[in-house]
C-alpha cells in the first residue's frame, strides 16, 4: 500500500486515466480515510497515527477524519450527523478532494478518486459528482438560468443545449419563471433551489449536500426537505447529506452515521440508532426523539383500530363531486 491506501498498480492505472472497476456492487466505497490538520512547522508522520502512537495535542495536530470507512449502494440517501467540529464537513469535502485526504481510498463507481491526477479529477468533478453548499455558492452577477447552467458551461457545452437542460432542472425545483432574475432578488429558500438545480443539471449519479438547509427558516427548511424527497423519488440519486439536525436526518436518511471527533461512533438505520444508541454521546443526540417514539408506541397501543374521519371531509368531497 502507498500513502493513499492504494496498491501501486491501481495508482499507476488511474494516472493513465483508466477506470479501476471493481465488482463490489456499491456506487461509493470509502476505505480507512484520514485527514489531519496542523501547523506547517509541526512534524507530521502518518505512520504514527496508523499505529496509534500519534499525540495530536503535543504535536499541534488536529485529526478531522479518523479511519472512516463506509459503502453506499446506488440510490441511497446517507446522512452524516454530528456536532460542529465533529469532522462531517471535512469528510464530505474529502470525497471529491476539495480537501485532500492524507490516507485512505475513495472509490466512486470503481474509479479511484484518491489516485486521480489533476486533469482526471477536474473531469470527475464536472461529470460524475455534484455538490450543494450551505451558503448556496451562487454567482451574484449571473442570472438564475446562468447559475444553473454554469457547470455545463465549464464542460464546454453549447449555449442552447446547456440552457435547455438548465430550464428543465429549474422546472424540477419550481423556478421556471425566475430564470431571468438575479440571486439578490431571491429568498434564501429560492437561492438554495437554484443550487439544487445546478447540481441536478450535471446529471451526476452522486450528490453531496453539506448542510444545505441549515441557514433557512424552519418552515422553508421543511419545504426544502419535502422538495428533496420529491426529487429523490423521481430521480433516485445517491446522496451524502451532512446535517447536525436529528429530525432532518430521520426524515431524509435511508441510513445515517453519527460522527464525533473525526470518527463514526454509530452507523445504521435512523430509527435503529434512535432506539438503540451505542453510547452516551449518541444518547444525548437522540433522547428527545426517543421519548417521542415511545409516546407514539404507547398511544398506538391504547388507540382503537378504527379512526374517526376529520370534520368536514365528507362535505368537501360532496362539493368536489358535484353532488
Amino acid at each position: 500500500m502507498d500513502s493513499a491506501g492504494c496498491s501501486p498498480k491501481s495508482r499507476r492505472s488511474a494516472k493513465r486515466g483508466e477506470l479501476i472497476m471493481e465488482s463490489s456492487g456499491y456506487l461509493v466505497e470509502v476505505k480507512h480515510l484520514w485527514k489531519v490538520f496542523g501547523d506547517n512547522d509541526s512534524p507530521f508522520n502518518m505512520e504514527d497515527y496508523l499505529s496509534g502512537s500519534g499525540d495530536t495535542e503535543a504535536e499541534g495536530q488536529v485529526v478531522a477524519v479518523r479511519d472512516v470507512s463506509f459503502r453506499l449502494p446506488e440510490g441511497e440517501v446517507y446522512v452524516v450527523m454530528g456536532l460542529s467540529g465533529s469532522g462531517k464537513s471535512t469528510l464530505i469535502r474529502c470525497l471529491l478532494r476539495l480537501i485532500e485526504p492524507d490516507y485512505g481510498q475513495i472509490l466512486v463507481e470503481g474509479q479511484d478518486v484518491t489516485a486521480m491526477d489533476r486533469q482526471h479529477l477536474t473531469e470527475f468533478r464536472r461529470t460524475r459528482v455534484a455538490m450543494v453548499f450551505q451558503h448556496y455558492g451562487l454567482l451574484p452577477h449571473r442570472t438564475v438560468l446562468e447559475n444553473a447552467a454554469f457547470g455545463l458551461k465549464l464542460r464546454g457545452m453549447e449555449r442552447r443545449e446547456r440552457e435547455t437542460r438548465a430550464r428543465q432542472a429549474l422546472e424540477k425545483v419550481g423556478l421556471r419563471d425566475w430564470e431571468n432574475h438575479y440571486p439578490a432578488q431571491l429568498s434564501g429558500g429560492m437561492q438554495q433551489r437554484v443550487g439544487i438545480a445546478r447540481a441536478l443539471v450535471q446529471d451526476a449519479d452522486l450528490l453531496l449536500l453539506d448542510e444545505p438547509f441549515s441557514g433557512l427558516d424552519p418552515l422553508i427548511r421543511r419545504e426544502m426537505q419535502d422538495e428533496l424527497l420529491r426529487l429523490q423519488k423521481e430521480l433516485h440519486k445517491t446522496m451524502v447529506f451532512v446535517t447536525h439536525d436529528l429530525n432532518e436526518a430521520l426524515r431524509l436518511g435511508d441510513r445515517m452515521a453519527v460522527m464525533k471527533e473525526g470518527t463514526f461512533v454509530q452507523e445504521g438505520r435512523p430509527r435503529d440508532i434512535v432506539m438503540n444508541p451505542a453510547d452516551e454521546y449518541v444518547q444525548r443526540f437522540v433522547q428527545n426523539e426517543q421519548k417521542i417514539s415511545l409516546i407514539r408506541e404507547s398511544t398506538d397501543k391504547k388507540s382503537p383500530v378504527n379512526t374517526i374521519p376529520a370534520i368536514g371531509v365528507k362535505a368537501k368531497k360532496a362539493v368536489g363531486s358535484g353532488r
